[in-house]
């Protein structure tokens, strides 16, 4: 009977690690073969002919003398003015995670902690504003941005994209701050904090796995974000997705499609780099353990010894 069991255990071991295996090259196939393509000249990488000269490098060759070549970078990157995209990029993502994550914490800390009912109203109004289609607000912004000649700027898109994503950083650092015990604030405030110090001192250093979180969804929202910077942007100041856009061409422009493929794979390979640089900060870091703190912050003889763990070993002033 232990015999059968074993085999069929190890059957459904077997099985389930070609799936993943088989799962994983079907997803990451586009991205490598993007990657190859990327080093190719466009006779190569979008022959019709052949498509095996995207392997061999039939044109490559002829054109360059060379099986890879990084002129589609080097001409996207001055010709295509992709710097200026990237430039952008940089700076409405820095923004938009800043704002959102200094405002959501805040805002889901008050709502957390309050038992007034207006605080689920506000939960639901911002679900219910979350859940509405992006076109559809953008639209409503683009006549008053007109009027006010504050059209194609990186402000204007900070600002709508702020706004589209508060509501989830609400809910997700809401549901966080939930999960903290609320003996935690009251025994800083019974050691003479303020409220701001005790959210700043106590609350926070446990809540740094949520803002993480929370920021790496409103990084993604505004790395990738098509529709909001592709209608409220000029064309001087595109971020990277709208200037890869505008590299496709369209039916009375004919665009230069290996400038969007290595453009793609430019501004694919920092979002992989920082993603892995957090998981790897995530995983070594020791994280304080909310179920430990709830055990401990009752007694009023360790107050200050969770208050000096929470710190960093750094008294509260």
């Amino acid at each position: 009977m232990e015999y059968g069991l074993d085999t069929k255990s190890n059957s459904l071991k077997t099985f389930n690690t070609v799936f993943i295996i088989v799962w994983l090259l079907i997803a990451c196939f586009p991205f490598i073969w993007t990657f190859w393509g990327s080093f190719k000249v466009r006779a190569d990488f979008f022959s019709r002919t052949d498509w095996w000269y995207a392997i061999s490098a039939f044109n490559t060759l002829i054109e360059t003398g060379e099986k890879f070549t990084t002129n589609a970078y080097s001409q996207a990157w001055t010709e295509g003015e992709f710097w200026k995209a990237s430039r952008n990029t940089i700076i409405v993502t820095v923004f938009v995670v800043s704002i959102s994550l200094f405002l959501g914490t805040l805002g889901a800390y008050a709502l957390s902690r309050s038992s007034e009912r207006y605080a689920f109203w506000i939960l639901i109004a911002a679900l219910i504003f979350r859940a509405m289609p992006h076109i559809t607000l953008v639209s409503g912004y683009l006549f008053p941005f007109f009027q006010l000649q504050i059209w194609g700027i990186l402000p204007t898109t900070i600002v709508v994209l702020i706004a589209i994503n508060q509501p989830f950083t609400l809910w997700l650092l809401y549901s966080f701050f939930k999960t903290v015990p609320k003996e935690l604030d009251e025994s800083a405030l019974i050691d003479g904090c303020s409220y701001f110090q005790a959210f700043r001192y106590i609350i926070m250093p446990v809540m740094w796995p949520g803002v993480i979180t929370a920021g790496l969804f409103s990084l993604m929202l505004a790395y990738n974000d098509f529709t909001v910077t592709a209608l409220l942007l000029n064309q001087e100041n595109h971020t990277m997705v709208p200037k890869i856009q505008s590299y496709l061409g369209t039916n009375q422009h004919e665009g230069n499609m290996m400038w969007a493929v290595s453009s793609v794979v430019s501004a694919t390979a920092p979002l992989r780099s920082v993603l892995r640089r957090l998981s790897v900060a995530l995983s070594n870091r020791d994280w304080f353990s909310v179920e430990n703190l709830r055990a401990s912050c009752t007694k009023p003889t360790e107050t200050e010894e969770i208050i000096i763990i929470l710190t960093f070993r750094k008294r509260i002033p």
